[in-house]
């Protein structure tokens, strides 16, 4: 008997797996200072495959044997419907069925996302749930939601990714009073569009530490520790922040070809350069965390690394640990006023 967390890790999930996946999964089972166990659920036959090529024959972790796989094209809510044997399917049964703490995929993304809130459902007191992501800035990282799961939203959605956001914050990333801030074209009140401007109201009536509005210039700035805004807004956003880094490399090998006394500099530079590189690398933080489904789900990258998903899987871990639901419950349950003002006037 343990009183470990146990996590769930899709092996059929990501561009590579179940390569990566599996070597993810050993370097996290093998981590001398884990406080978790993991589970991997996917094809037997070829985990095993994995495991020969990579000479394991006695893995550090259980296998869950799941006969199907969501790839990384299929329709979200037909794969989430129909694929009951698929890894993610298994996988969010298990936490359903309290045989797992938490789950992480680097699969579809909106196969994982439809699937946990078929499986899992909806946290009391959240409408919608939002994948939240970490962005790096002068003073740490911020957290940015919703960054896909709800192109279209209403005021009252934002409101709840307000306070999904700074709970998280506050026990994930030990920031006191985290501030919060609201994405818009400018800082005044009166700016922004219909949602914006309504959602301006919900959260300065709340008892969230809201800082108001802030302008895309401010996040990297690290104006405030959260920020909330449609999954239209904040996927466009997100995609782009991922090209800065390739762009950013892309540059300096272009002026050090051009120049020798550049090569000289960027020597001297070396390590400078590798923090920065560290920085901007999604592997670091693991992957975005799915918010308001009734379980923990950890939604990684697509290319994710045998290192981001051990970071991935440590998350999730937390989560389970630091009671993240629980507090997010218990954070929601002054809302049903706010809410039903946001109703009247939407």
């Amino acid at each position: 008997m343990t009183d470990k967390v146990r996590i769930c890790l899709d092996a059929m999930g990501g561009d590579s797996a179940p390569a990566s996946v599996v070597e993810g999964a050993i370097l996290a089972s093998r981590d001398r200072k884990a406080d978790y166990e993991v589970v991997l659920v996917g094809d037997k036959g070829r985990i095993q495959r994995e495991l020969e090529r990579l000479n394991i024959s006695n893995p550090p972790f259980e296998i869950a044997h799941a006969s199907e796989a969501v790839g990384m094209d299929e329709s979200a809510v037909e794969t989430a419907r129909k694929k009951r044997n698929s890894s993610l399917a298994v996988g969010m049964r298990m936490q359903k069925e309290n045989k797992v703490d938490g789950f992480v995929s680097g699969g579809n993304t909106g196969a994982v996302m439809a699937t946990a809130i078929l499986t899992l459902g909806h946290l009391e007191g959240v409408d919608r749930p939002a994948i939240a992501s970490y962005f790096p800035t002068e003073k740490g990282v911020a957290v940015v939601l919703d960054v896909g799961a709800n192109a279209d939203c209403k005021a009252r959605n934002l409101y709840e990714f307000g306070v999904m956001g700074s709970i998280y914050a506050s026990h994930i990333l030990k920031r006191e009073n985290p501030r919060l801030g609201l994405l818009s074209i400018g800082e005044e009140s009166t700016k922004g569009n219909e949602l914006t401007l309504i959602s301006y109201g919900l959260l300065s009536e709340s008892n969230l530490n809201f800082i108001g509005n802030v302008e895309g210039h401010d996040i990297l700035k690290g104006t405030c520790d959260v920020v909330v805004c449609d999954g239209f807004v904040g996927n466009i956003m997100l995609k782009f922040a991922e090209s800065i880094g390739s762009y950013l490399y892309f540059l300096i090998k272009e002026e050090l070809r051009r120049s020798v006394l550049f090569r000289t500099g960027a020597f001297l530079l070396k390590y400078p350069l590798r923090s920065l590189r560290k920085s901007l690398d999604y592997a670091e933080y693991g992957g975005a965390p799915l918010l308001g489904v009734d379980g923990v789900c950890i939604i990684c990258h697509g290319k994710s690394s045998p290192k981001a998903i051990k970071n991935a899987i440590k998350l999730a871990s937390r989560m389970v640990k630091e009671e993240v639901n629980q507090h997010i419950k218990e954070g929601l349950d002054s809302s049903n006023q706010i809410k039903e003002k946001d109703d009247r006037q939407v």
